[in-house]
């Protein structure tokens, strides 16, 4: 296969696991939040009651777990191509 090609296939589980890093960013990001927070609900920057310090946390980890969650997906996406087709997608 040439690299246009695997370059091409790469884009829909490229997609796929987009959304499902997103998904998972969530949870984790939720979960952890609960660990540890003093709420069960991360604070929206709009939250009135919220000081500027636990919004700005809250925002960085959420920011810190998405990356971490999307990195890890994208490279073993892109380990999984080179292996089942001897390209790298990139």
């Amino acid at each position: 296969m040439t690299r246009k090609k695997t370059k091409i296939a790469y884009k829909p589980v490229g997609w796929l696991a987009g959304a499902a890093a997103g998904m998972l960013a969530g949870l984790l990001f939720k979960q952890t939040w609960k660990l540890a927070g003093n709420d069960d609900d991360a604070p929206n920057a709009t939250d009135e009651d919220r000081g500027w310090g636990e919004i700005l946390a809250a925002a960085a980890l959420q920011g810190a777990i998405f990356a971490a969650v999307k990195a890890t997906v994208e490279r073993a996406g892109a380990v999984g191509v080179r292996r089942a087709t001897g390209e790298w997608p990139a």
